[in-house]
């Protein structure tokens, strides 16, 4: 399971959080004070430092977590590919403040000892990115292993399960408080699954990263959406696939049905599927990348 093409193509803003994390980490790391980018109960309620809390977003704390989050955060861009990298900034931002209120109020009620600092890193918008990862990424693949049972999503999971205990409590809280900025977002709090930035700010991170391989153009906001998703209808199929196979048999009714009740054509569904010989996934971001042109 890959999330669709490789690289950045349609994911600007996931590029510029992927950059900015490995920069602090290295930078910081560098210079010895990886412990710094985390915050305590003492510096935000005896020392005020408020600042401490944007710093914590964009820096892990080690090698291992930056590994596992970056590839997360890559991996998650298929969500930025499928609403818009406008309501995309949206969802950060609302995810990185929920899960921090969130923590900050757990660490005043709490006050573990064991606690005094909290793992750095966008464990919030991570975290929040599970939601919709379980709810609405169908499996596409299974198989099994022995006796055990696995699927193309098994991995992102194990991902997740190390990066959420990779510093036990530190890190266990703020991966929890991300899943319920996220389940708040999935639940439409405040209608903000409607809500967008103004469109000088959402082109912006268009204009400040680099052209992606491929030249494929940043994705279009999409104007008509089926539970917030892209919804046309009898756009021709295109992108840089390869051929697919000739074959008289139809993909699979419900795989169809899955892209469709996502808000695609149904024939468009028939045809995006055939040439990703019936992977849902790939299917689904060639239907994306084909709305951008």
């Amino acid at each position: 399971m890959n999330g669709g093409p490789s690289g950045f193509n349609n994911a600007p803003v996931t590029r510029i959080l992927v950059i900015a994390c490995v920069l602090f980490t290295i930078i910081f790391g560098i210079q010895g004070r990886s412990n710094k980018l985390g915050w305590s109960y003492e510096d935000i309620f005896k020392k005020f430092q408020i600042w401490k809390l944007i710093l914590s977003i964009f820096g892990f704390a080690s090698t291992p977590e930056l590994i596992f989050g970056t590839y997360l955060l890559y991996y998650f861009r298929i969500f930025e590919r499928q609403i818009g990298s406008n309501k995309y900034s949206v969802f950060i931002l609302f995810s990185a403040i929920v899960s921090l209120v969130l923590e900050v109020l757990a660490m005043k009620i709490v006050k573990d000892s064991s606690l005094k600092t909290l793992t750095s890193g966008p464990y919030g918008l991570i975290f929040a990115s599970f939601v919709p990862f379980y709810l609405d990424i169908p499996v596409s693949t299974r198989y099994r292993v022995f006796s055990l049972h696995f699927s193309d999503k098994t991995f992102i999971y194990v991902a997740g399960l190390q990066l959420l205990f990779s510093s036990w409590k530190r890190s266990l809280l703020p991966g929890i408080c991300g899943i319920l900025a996220g389940s708040l977002y999935r639940l439409n709090i405040l209608r903000i699954r409607s809500m967008k930035f103004p469109e000088f700010i959402a082109s912006f991170f268009s204009r400040l990263s680099w052209p992606s391989s491929g030249n494929i153009p940043p994705a279009a906001p999409a104007r008509n959406t089926v539970g917030n998703m892209p919804s046309y209808a009898g756009r021709q199929v295109e992108g840089n696939y390869p051929a697919p196979v000739r074959s008289t048999v139809d993909p699979p009714e419900d795989s169809i049905s899955t892209l469709v009740s996502m808000g695609f054509d149904r024939n468009s569904a028939r045809q995006a599927l055939i040439r990703a010989r019936n992977d849902v996934n790939a299917a689904t971001n060639i239907l994306l990348e084909s709305q951008a042109r």
